[in-house]
């Protein structure tokens, strides 16, 4: 036994140059931390659409509602531009504009139009059915799309023609603006396929803004209220005219945007590059906006953001836009009013790096086009967010914005060193392995790191904390999984239950902390502003959780092989190796293994926002309550599971219960991989995850002893009264 616990020389030295390594992605952590402490106020954005819905169906008009929420504490409010689809459907204003497509299903259109109209279009190329033909029956109407149009425009894309009060206007449009139909079928009445379809249902040239609703600013502006424009611009409509007649509009209302929440395909002027936008923002001292993606990862990254969100030194924000599927969650999981929107609001900012909340009215669930209209359920829900986000230092004003910061090359290069020679340690605990082959396989790492950073560094980065992740996770799974079989080899079978509760509590503790020197490890080199900000994402999650997984079959050949001839303990073997893959293989292991398959392909899928196996409305209501009363969350698979397994593979290894540690061993390194992958999420503020952890740590120590309790209580009595007939 003692040959595999004796620390040679060169393994000390691998091992206090890996120290040396955490202590430097320590500091770099202790700047991110130092930069989280500083970004600690939100804003809260209305919807301006949205409440003049609202309104529509209650006793209060747009200008109360607004007026309601600026008592609450909210200024400001996001108003997008007109363009012809809102005129169609949404103003006031008599419009009509279609697709020339199915404009040309008429037979009589042509007749329909102005001689004078057609022959101007004609000059321009005529009609094709890729061209959008727009029409308005009154004077306000025609002037607001003369002037849009025109002023953004190129001449030779666009003509108008007005008669009187009426006006038309053609747009030339073309293959890749136009929108369709998915593909569909006529069936004939044997309900076979007759002929398949797609259909022309619009275009993109529809959508474009062309300006900003006078009565609509006047509405906000009369109630004391920040207009935030929100302009939808769309690559091959997007030039500097363009770029000029938005920031030209903003400016005829005094309007200068504290933010810019980019709509559409692009930031403004994006065809004639990124200069303008970038000017527009400096100049200004505007601050842009990343909205949030519907599945709560990464941002919806428009062309021309994240260069000028570079350029402007990171004056960016998140953005967590309140989309529809949570506008319904009033009444949700059983609550009776906004709470779990509230919850939801409060992940976002206090995990999630979201500094504006972009907030749309709630909607009932079980009536999906009315809104909630009573102002004490808003209310109640931003006071009590409110009060909550200030146990964790938040306050509401102006969004914070997170300090530029960019890990030193040289911090990053010693993770990657701290990687390579934790692989090292790794392959020496589980194989033979002479100290010169240590000190080649070291120097080759070393090496490897280096020429990694020079030539490719960005993959580089991203191959340090995915390294970081694998090893550092099997490292403690590595180390309990020897602590087991050294107390199995240390204490006898009968050894009192609390000196092994005692002895299992340690291994847990120890175990943990290698995992979150893995954590460190892993989320120090991606701890730049842009990774905090989800501009620039980690990828490789899932398979950093897994490869520790499946390695702990590894690591428990190595330390109690298969069979019961294991000659050499920490060693893997080729008698290991060869007496499992000619074991006999029995029902009962096929139903064993299928069951951990399937417990794996469960816990993989279940990871991340966008898993596709919801959780349980009772796992909601109760992390829910564990969010509301603890600063952290723990992580249920941690101390309901992971860690209690961890503690109770050592008490099995005592009672050389050989399967049963198996079983446990394996459970308990999800609980490894677990700690590491909370660090993995470089958006959430650090001492979430420390904070988070620990509190895993604590209960899962608890619930472990109750389990090793429990489970040693039953064992006695199978030993007493059912061993005899087995």
């Amino acid at each position: 036994m003692n040959s595999f616990v004796k620390a040679h020389k060169t393994v000390s030295v691998i091992a206090a140059i890996v120290l040396v390594t955490v202590i430097a992605a320590g500091a770099v952590l202790g700047n991110r931390i130092g930069i989280e402490k500083k970004n600690k106020t939100y804003d809260i954005v209305l919807d301006y659409a949205e409440i003049e819905k609202m309104a529509e169906q209650s006793e209060l008009d747009t200008r109360e509602w607004l007026s309601e929420f600026k008592d609450m504490g909210i200024t400001k409010v996001g108003l997008q531009e007109e363009n012809i689809m809102t005129l169609m459907e949404e103003s006031w204003m008599p419009v009509t504009g279609e697709v020339m497509g199915n404009v040309m299903e008429n037979a009589s259109w042509q007749s329909e139009l102005p001689e004078a109209f057609m022959q101007a279009v004609s000059a321009k190329g005529g009609f094709d059915r890729f061209d959008v033909l727009v029409t308005t029956g009154n004077s306000e109407a025609t002037e607001f799309l003369r002037h849009g149009i025109t002023e953004r425009f190129q001449p030779e894309r666009y003509e108008v023609y007005t008669e009187g009060d009426t006006g038309y206007f053609w747009i030339d449009g073309t293959s890749d603006t136009t929108l369709y139909s998915q593909q569909y079928k006529y069936m004939n009445s044997q309900a076979g396929g007759f002929i398949e379809r797609i259909d022309l249902e619009g275009s993109k040239i529809m959508y474009i803004s062309l300006g900003l609703m006078p009565e609509k600013v006047e509405t906000i502006q009369s109630c004391g209220m920040d207009i935030i424009p929100r302009t939808l611009s769309y690559n091959g409509w997007n030039d500097t005219k363009y770029a000029q007649a938005v920031v030209a509009e903003y400016e005829r209302y005094g309007i200068t945007p504290e933010y810019i929440i980019v709509g559409g395909e692009s930031v403004i002027g994006y065809d004639d590059g990124i200069d303008f936008a970038k000017d527009y923002i400096l100049d200004n001292g505007v601050t842009i906006g990343l909205i949030e993606n519907t599945t709560q990862l990464q941002n919806i990254m428009q062309y021309g953001v994240s260069e000028v969100a570079q350029a402007s030194g990171y004056d960016t924000v998140r953005v967590f836009s309140v989309w529809n599927y949570i506008q319904y969650r009033y009444q949700y999981y059983g609550y009776e009013g906004a709470k779990e929107i509230e919850n939801t609001l409060f992940r976002a900012v206090t995990e999630r790096n979201i500094r504006v909340i972009y907030f749309k009215p709630f909607l009932h669930l079980k009536d999906l086009h009315t809104y909630v209209t009573n102002v004490d359920e808003y209310r109640e829900m931003f006071d009590n967010l409110e009060a909550r986000l200030a146990r964790h230092g938040f306050s509401r004003g102006s969004a914070s914005v997170m300090d530029d910061y960019s890990v030193p090359v040289l911090a990053k290069a010693a993770c990657g060193i701290g990687a390579a020679l934790g692989a090292v340690l790794l392959l020496r605990s589980i194989l033979r392995m002479k100290d010169k082959w240590l000190l080649v396989l070291s120097v080759l790492g070393v090496l490897a790191v280096a020429v990694a950073y020079f030539v490719m560094p960005n993959t580089a980065v991203l191959l340090t904390s995915f390294a970081s992740a694998v090893v550092f996770g099997c490292l403690a799974i590595t180390f309990y999984t020897m602590r087991a079989r050294l107390a199995a080899e240390k204490l006898s079978s009968d050894t009192g239950v609390v000196k092994i509760m005692v002895y299992a509590v340690v291994t847990l503790v120890i175990s943990v902390i290698i995992s979150l020197i893995g954590g460190i490890m892993t989320a120090a080199p991606i701890s730049s502003t842009s990774y905090m900000l989800e501009i620039d994402i980690y990828r490789g999650v899932k398979l950093a959780q897994l490869i520790p997984i499946a390695y702990f079959v590894v690591a428990f050949l190595a330390y109690y092989g298969y069979g019961a001839r294991k000659q050499h303990i920490g060693h893997l073997e080729w008698s290991d190796i060869k007496d499992l893959f000619n074991m006999e293989i029995k029902a009962w292991m096929m139903i064993v293994a299928a069951f951990v398959c399937g417990i794996g392909v469960y816990y993989i899928m279940r990871t991340g926002h966008d898993s596709s196996i919801e959780v349980s409305s009772i796992e909601m209501l109760f992390r829910n309550k564990l969010e509301e009363v603890l600063i952290a969350r723990p992580r249920n698979k941690e101390f309901l599971f992971a860690f209690p397994a961890v503690m109770m593979a050592v008490y099995c290894s005592v009672r050389k219960l050989k399967l049963w540690t198996l079983v446990f061993g394996l459970g308990g390194s999800i609980g490894m991989v677990s700690v590491i992958n909370t660090f993995m999420h470089i958006r959430t503020p650090l001492y979430l995850g420390f904070t988070r952890t620990a509190y895993s740590l604590l209960f899962g120590s608890v619930l472990g002893l109750i389990a090793i309790a429990v489970f040693d209580a039953l064992y006695k009595l199978y030993l007493r009264y059912l061993k005899k007939y087995v």
